[in-house]
């Protein structure tokens, strides 16, 4: 896996992945930048959470669940001293779908977050406190 990011001016930085896609980052303007973009620590966040978003939705997929919708809310704490790290973060998955076995959506949940989450697991191992959370909602049935 591949990536670059080029400075573009002063607080502007334009990030290409080796699949050949490119977003914009940018610092707010107290740091000299014009909020362009989101920030590199914004970005890791959304990258742990489209990675175990991605996971749990593949195993509901996998386990026959009628998955409509499923969307991760991200509350992250930093440190208040240089470097800024993560201390910690929270993962609340929101699970929509038809007749949703609540000890399969746990189930894939937490092998996403012990198993195969590439980014959560990273983290972790650093010394996150990381948490999973999850809830269901349940759409009626159509005829």
């Amino acid at each position: 896996m591949q990536a670059r990011v080029k400075w573009v001016e002063q607080a502007m930085f334009l990030a290409e992945s080796g699949s050949g896609h490119a977003l914009v980052m940018d610092g707010p303007e107290d740091s000299g930048g014009r909020n362009m973009g989101v920030r590199p620590m914004e970005m890791l966040l959304m990258g742990l959470g489209g990675c175990s978003n991605f996971d749990v939705v593949s195993i509901l997929k996998k386990s026959r669940q009628a998955v409509q919708n499923c969307e991760v809310h991200i509350d992250a704490t930093r440190a208040d001293v240089e470097p800024k790290v993560f201390t910690k973060i929270a993962l609340h998955f929101i699970v929509t779908g038809t007749n949703l076995k609540e000890n399969v959506v746990k189930r894939a949940v937490d092998l996403s977050a012990e198993k195969y989450c590439s980014a959560s697991i990273m983290l972790g191992r650093a010394g996150v406190e990381i948490t999973h959370s999850f809830e269901i909602i349940e759409l009626a049935e159509t005829a």
